[in-house]
């Protein structure tokens, strides 16, 4: 080109400099695209040296490619000069469009600056327009503006170009051929810069992706292997608790294929009396402990731990429940608290659960309903076979500053608490109560003191078996202590209590084998009546009371011994 007469243009020329851009759009990568970018202005402008400084995220110019000349490139490539010295430059000499010329008469003050530069030599210019070796032409290479057009956005670079092979400055079309394909380049830089940007990504996305399949493989393993059950529940939404996932631990505790798991909700299998305890439970970070139904129609104990995950940072959540087996332990708590509440000879119920039993039924407000006319005169004992009112001590409380007993709080006053009262004393009125039957053995002394303990160990055991078996389903039969029985039944009238105390009584007087003989013993009933305002002591001492006064009652020749 440096032989072209402007504005005649040789079609070659246009065809070099065509090929040039074409080169620095196709490069493969960035550092192909700035060294392609400095080789056009070489082979297609023709300048002897071209040098690419390329601005850095600092804001500083970095010399990132030269073309022309090895020992400058070997000087000064991957040199930084400052932002602010090269702001000063583009701002000096004189404009040539977007081109800036700063001619030897003002160059030499940026001779010390610290912007990266290559010194020539040769003779001084003998013409006007002749090139001088301290001539300094700048081709700022700006990106398209966000509206198009032509329009110059941010600095991408700085093309320097020195020594044009024809030994002049350049004229109009050289002018603009540098102009020209200073904004090609900027384009192709950015081009470049996208494409090293958008390969960095997809680099880390597949690094990401990698690293979330080991993830998920490695949750897949700790999921399928872990020793104890775990599940992945839905979150929110009309399935809203559905299992989609259980491991094969869960499947073994619980019997149940993984593709029949699939149909249930965790609600499904818990056992009905635990519902309440999963649905305090299913939020984030809930525990419980509750039994989960087995294939077999069978629940075991399970310690459930729910933690909340999500798919994506604004993808659905699922509930990850990890159960554990905690039959074994729950069976030994069990076993221990029946030990504390049972008696350990015969299985039933011990004093301090019946004290407990019973007091859960009453509170501390005698109910006025419960009060005969003639309360005041009434004998607070009752006989087996008597037909006379039985209602102990009345204890009157009609405060609202009185004490509940446990389960009991918060009763007077509420819908959910009946008042536990007495059937009326002259006559059966058809109201019912809380009998309580207090049961004293009759000649079980002798048979321990005539065939030992082991004898009357057995005689305790079986008298609990008649007793238990000649009560309904949700009365209580408890052992006081030594040869003493406690029978709660609720709902009874008072000869509904007396005909139970007679077929137990037959009962117990039927012969017990022990120790390889047949014994017998007989049985003293006394007949009280719980009622609200009463304490647990105060019901069983008038048991106890009327039991004695039966036992008085009854000739010594018509007791039962051994």
């Amino acid at each position: 080109m440096e032989t072209e007469s402007e504005p005649y243009v040789r079609l070659a020329s246009l065809r070099q400099l065509h090929q040039a851009m074409a080169d620095m759009n196709t490069a493969r990568s960035l550092a192909d695209t700035l060294q392609t970018v400095a080789d056009g202005v070489v082979g297609a402008l023709g300048y002897e040296l071209a040098c690419v400084n390329l601005v850095r995220p600092d804001g500083d110019l970095v010399v990132a490619a030269l073309a022309g000349n090895s020992a400058a490139e070997a000087l000064i490539t991957g040199r930084a000069g400052s932002r602010e010295s090269w702001d000063r430059r583009l701002g000096m000499g004189e404009r040539w469009g977007d081109l800036v010329f700063i001619p030897h008469t003002e160059g030499w003050v940026l001779d010390d600056d610290d912007v990266p530069q290559w010194y020539t030599d040769g003779p001084a210019p003998r013409f006007e327009d002749e090139w001088h070796p301290s001539d300094r032409l700048f081709a700022p290479m700006y990106a398209p503006g966000p509206q198009g057009g032509g329009t110059s956005g941010e600095l991408v670079g700085v093309l320097s170009v020195d020594r044009p092979r024809n030994g002049r400055r350049p004229g109009a079309w050289g002018r603009e051929a540098l102009q020209m394909y200073a904004f090609q380049a900027a384009i192709a830089i950015s081009n470049a810069r996208l494409r090293a940007n958008m390969q960095r990504a997809l680099v880390r996305l597949e690094r990401d992706q990698q690293a979330l399949r080991a993830s998920e493989e490695s949750f897949r393993q700790a999921f399928e292997y872990a020793p104890s059950g775990m599940a992945i529940a839905e979150m929110g939404g009309d399935q809203h608790g559905r299992i989609l996932r259980t491991n094969d631990a869960l499947c073994r505790l619980l019997g149940r294929p993984a593709s029949a798991m699939r149909r249930y909700s965790f609600s499904d299998l818990v056992h009905p009396e635990d519902i309440g305890t999963l649905l305090r439970t299913s939020a984030e970070g809930g525990r419980a402990e509750l039994r989960l139904g087995r294939r077999d129609g069978t629940y075991v104990w399970v310690s459930l731990r729910n933690s909340v995950v999500a798919d994506a940072a604004d993808g659905p959540r699922f509930l990850l429940t990890h159960v554990e087996d905690i039959e074994e332990r729950k069976r030994r708590e069990l076993q221990l608290a029946h030990r504390a509440s049972h008696d350990s000879l015969t299985g039933l119920p011990n004093s301090a659960e019946l004290r407990a039993r019973l007091s859960s039924r009453l509170c501390r407000q005698q109910p006025q309903s419960a009060l005969p006319a003639d309360v005041d005169s009434m004998d607070p004992f009752e006989s087996f076979d008597s037909h006379d009112a039985a209602y102990g001590p009345p204890v009157f409380d009609r405060g609202h500053d009185f004490d509940f007993p446990p389960g009991a709080e918060g009763y007077e006053g509420f819908d959910h608490h009946v008042h536990t009262i007495a059937p009326a004393a002259e006559f059966d009125d058809g109201t019912k109560g809380l009998a309580v039957l207090f049961c004293d053995l009759d000649g079980f002394k002798s048979i321990n003191d005539r065939f030992g303990h082991n004898a009357g160990d057995a005689v305790l055991i079986e008298v609990a078996r008649r007793l238990s078996n000649g009560v309904r389903d949700g009365d209580t039969v408890a052992r006081l202590g030594g040869d003493e029985f406690v029978i709660l039944a609720d709902g009874l009238g008072r000869a509904d209590a007396q005909d139970l105390a007679v077929r137990l009584r037959n009962e117990i007087i039927q012969p017990i084998r022990a120790e390889g003989r047949a014994v017998r013993v007989g049985a003293s009933f006394g007949i009280g009546w719980a009622h609200c305002g009463m304490t647990a002591d105060e019901v069983l001492k008038s048991a106890d009371e009327r039991m004695y006064v039966e036992k008085r009652s009854r000739p010594k020749q018509h007791r039962r011994a051994g």
